[in-house]
């Protein structure tokens, strides 16, 4: 098999007890190479679940793997498989050495967003990793192209039937057992060459005075055959063993203390068979009893090479669950396999608690049907469980659970209530709020715990009104929850102070809203809680963005996207059209349009939200900044029927003033006046009277906005009526006020480096500048606005559509300016290109940001740096325009 580690997988199937992971086992012990072994079961049968413990298990390869992977796992509302697939490879290509990943019982699960994470990550698998799946049948996954690919490496049951020579050996070697050919050739054409049925027939012989006449039996169309023969191992076990194994059946994996806390044994231990000692009348521990039962090949698996943990083969462990049921439900009375299995639950979950392993002590707290340790897990040490990954498993438990538990523990309606809001369920949020707070207000106690939960559910009902918009709700619920929630829950509290930040943003009372989302910053970045850290940041930044501090919001975006991971969360996408707002008023229109670009495509991640069309709408003022009419009308029609069909009020605004903007580009004044009139857009107002020939009613209008935006202390408002005003008096023909509105507008935009502001303006702005510096006004600043006002005019709003960066060099003038620099264009490559090189190359070409064809190939950002590096250095080029002219040169696309 160590022949087929250069493909990408091998799969190992075959039906239950074909020797598929003690195969598995000893290949990876042989192979030289480190791996991490994943053994899964119906309940890994979720995405997120399995991500996490897929997680854990490539930490044991990697100790600081996955950080970025983490923070996406434990994101607020699960996130698209393919955005954790996406993590996922980028974490697995910083990996150096290569390694193995085992998926073992592969067909426990089934859910279809699994096999496409799995697909995802088998079409771009980073070289370093080599993934093997065990499983019992394998389906929707792309194995046929695998196959044609040679990237594949079957096992299958014919590979691990037992040939006769091969039965002869296990049963003498491993067994003990000397049998004649006729018996071995009876048992091997009976079990078809299966090792489990070869392996319970020899345990089974072991102490059997008559083996002939148990292989006559056994060959025999026994209709029971495996229950059989299990029932012969355990009964030739003595009953230190067959409590162990009955008492030990409920765990998935197991290791010696653990075993020990379950069974719970007098004075810490129990008797043990032993080689020297069969009647097993001498005393062990758990970890003993462990080791005796691998070197008796008792059906146990070890699960790292330390030895440490282990667990049943799966058909074994079945069958011991299934006797140990049995033999409670026949007996009255707590018996020697342990005081039933929900005690044995509780002992485990108890054991893991202890030893730090907290999802795994919830999993057992639920099994054993012990809802008040469940919920005290699902509550969580400050944080609760649910902000840790475990939604899912939580919302499966507590709709599990009757109606009576919620009402003798209020407090799980609120956690059902915050796991609906996380998984988008909406609808049912409200209903089970109302039915905490009822039950909650009803206790006249109204102790401190009684009082920080009802607090909880004026929070989730503060967010709630966050995704609708509801200002004066948000302040409401946010500020009862503030009286309500007990001092020391900080993750709530800190959540709520960002909700009210959000309040006040919405109410345009932008001095409190930026002291909130400091103050979550600063508290959600002390206790380590990432999603409020990431989200007050977008907002603090917002804020700055609004008082015209625009490096200083810059810089704040920057953080929150360090916050939100490589790859980032999807409201990532927000702090990138923070950046392109910005970049476009610094008037760097490509870099603006690289940040709208990699923000569409997250923000169209988030459900429920409307900052895809945010982005549209922007992007919609770039094309017009470009002189794209046409595409922008296009575009803005799009982003306006969106946000009519989903209700998105508070776009309507935006969509309008831009509106505006369009239907005076094609001339339409009466309409745009319309249009301005009925949203009731002041500055847009003022526009259309210009355009009408009204300076004067612009004027009027500009001055009654310009005290409302001084009164409420709005600066970017401020700072467009100052401009505005500044055109309007020069359009009325005092250019005296027009000069000295355009320097105070000046005053006000040079701090934050506002420059396609004053651009935008056009005309009236172009010649008031000329004027102001030609007098010797003038400072840097001045003459920057200025330069870029006239390259403006010298340039065209049709040159911008389509630039050099964005299109390629096809026209003759791109060219043209291209060939000096291409000294190589007519000599072959001394290297040739990957094929990894050339699909970079092509997007290149097609006008993608390294970021974005990151995403596209799963790739990490520095691997795909490090593909340019070699692309250049091949092609003999400096510049990526210069790579995709000197490929076209080669014909390489």
């Amino acid at each position: 098999m160590n022949e087929g580690l250069h493909r990408k997988l091998t799969v190992i199937s075959a039906s239950a007890g074909f020797g598929k992971t003690t195969l598995a086992s000893e290949w990876i012990r042989s192979c030289g190479r480190p791996a991490c072994w994943l053994s899964l079961d119906e309940g890994d049968d979720d995405p997120l679940t399995f991500m996490l413990y897929l997680h854990a298990a490539l930490m044991t390869v990697a100790p600081n793997f996955g950080v970025g992977l983490l923070k996406l796992l434990q994101a607020p509302q699960p996130l698209p498989i393919e955005t954790l697939v996406k993590a996922l490879l980028s974490e697995i290509a910083s990996i150096t050495h290569p390694f193995l990943v085992v998926l073992d019982d592969f067909h426990k699960l089934e859910n279809k967003s699994i096999y496409q994470a799995i697909t995802l990550l088998l079409e771009h698998l980073p070289p370093p990793m080599h993934l093997v799946i065990v499983t019992r049948e394998l389906h929707h996954l792309p194995v046929a192209r695998l196959r044609v690919r040679d990237q594949l490496t079957e096992v299958c049951a014919a590979d691990l039937r037992f040939t006769l020579p091969e039965a002869s050996e296990f049963f003498e070697q491993v067994m003990g057992l000397s049998l004649t050919t006729e018996h071995m050739a009876m048992l091997e054409n009976r079990t078809e060459g299966w090792v489990a049925g070869m392996q319970l027939a020899g345990l089974s012989m072991q102490g059997q005075a008559d083996t002939s006449g148990f292989i006559h039996s056994f060959t025999g169309s026994h209709p029971f055959v495996l229950d059989y023969l299990v029932e012969e191992v355990l009964q030739q076990q003595p009953a230190a063993i067959q409590h162990f194994l009955l008492g030990t059946s409920m765990l998935d994996r197991f290791c010696g203390p653990l075993c020990d806390a379950v069974l719970r044994p007098e004075n810490g231990e129990w008797g043990l068979l032993s080689e020297t000692n069969p009647k097993g009348d001498y005393q062990a521990n758990g970890q003993t009893t462990l080791e005796y039962l691998e070197r008796a090949n008792l059906f146990i698996v070890p699960l790292d090479n330390e030895r440490r943990w282990y667990r049943y083969h799966h058909l074994f462990g079945d069958l011991l669950r299934q006797r140990l049921a049995q033999k409670q439900q026949g007996s009255s009375s707590v018996d020697a396999a342990g005081e039933g299995v929900n005690e044995s639950h509780r002992r485990a979950s108890k054991w893991y608690e202890l030893n730090g392993f907290v999802l795994e002590a919830f999993h057992h707290a639920a099994a054993a049907q012990d809802i008040e340790g469940a919920a005290r897990l699902l509550e969580g040490d400050g944080v609760s469980l649910i902000f840790r990954g475990m939604v899912t498993p939580a919302l499966k438990w507590l709709d599990s659970l009757p109606e009576k538990e919620f009402v003798a523990r209020p407090s799980l309606f609120v956690l059902y209530a915050s796991a609906l809001l996380m998984t988008g369920q909406l609808s049912g949020v409200e209903q089970k709020l109302l039915a905490a707070e009822q039950l909650l207000q009803a206790d006249a106690c109204q102790d401190a715990n009684t009082r920080d939960w009802i607090g909880h559910t004026a929070s989730i009902r503060a967010t709630l009104a966050v995704s609708k918009h509801q200002p004066d709700m948000i302040l409401a619920h946010s500020r009862r929850a503030l009286d309500y929630l007990h001092p020391d829950n900080h993750s709530v509290r800190t959540a709520t102070t960002w909700t009210l930040g959000y309040a006040y943003q919405l109410q345009g009372e932008y001095g409190a809203a930026g002291r909130a989302y400091a103050e979550a910053l600063a508290s959600s970045e002390r206790i380590g809680h990432v999603i409020i850290s990431f989200m007050a940041a977008i907002g603090l930044a917002s804020i700055q963005e609004a008082e015209n501090l625009l490096d200083t919001a810059a810089g704040t975006y920057r953080h929150a996207l360090e916050l939100a991971g490589e790859p980032p969360l999807p409201a990532a996408g927000v702090a990138y059209l923070g950046l392109a707002r910005i970049y476009y008023q610094w008037n760097e229109l490509n870099a603006a349009e690289q940040y709208a670009q990699i923000a569409l495509p997250l923000t169209q991640q988030l459900e429920h939200t409307d900052h895809a069309i945010e982005v549209e709408v922007f992007l919609v003022r770039l094309l017009l900044a470009r002189g794209d009419v046409g595409g922008a009308a296009a575009l803005l029609a799009k982003a306006d029927h969106a946000a009519r069909q989903q209700q998105h009020a508070l776009q309507m605004p935006a969509i309008a003033e831009v509106q505006v903007l369009v239907l005076l580009r094609q001339g339409s004044t009466e309409a745009a006046a319309q249009l301005a009139a009925k949203n009731e857009l002041a500055i847009s107002e003022a526009k259309c009277e210009l355009a009408q020939g009204n300076p004067a009613a612009a004027l009027a209008i500009l001055k009654l906005w310009r005290e409302h935006a001084e009164a409420k202390e709005l600066p970017y408002e401020r700072l467009k009526a100052s401009v505005a005003q500044a055109a309007a008096w020069y359009e009325h023909g005092d250019k005296v006020k027009a000069t000295a509105m355009l320097a105070e507008a000046l005053v006000l935009a040079e701090p934050g480096g506002f420059v396609r502001i004053f651009v935008d303006e056009g005309l009236p702005i172009r010649k008031l500048l000329r004027e102001i510096v030609a007098r010797g006004a003038g400072s840097s600043y001045r003459a920057q606005v200025l330069a870029a006002c006239e390259a403006e005019e010298k340039i065209g709003k049709l040159s911008h559509a389509s630039p050099l960066g964005q299109n390629g060099p096809e026209g003759p003038e791109g060219k043209d300016r291209l060939k000096p620099r291409l000294k190589h264009a007519s000599e072959p490559l001394i290297e040739p290109l990957t094929g990894r090189e050339l699909e970079v190359l092509q997007l290149i070409e097609q006008g993608l940001s390294n970021r974005q064809i990151s995403e596209r190939l799963f790739l990490a950002l520095s691997s795909v740096k490090g593909h340019n590096r070699n692309i250049f250095d091949k092609l003999q080029v400096k510049r990526r325009t210069e790579a995709v002219a000197r490929a076209r040169e080669l014909g390489l696309f």
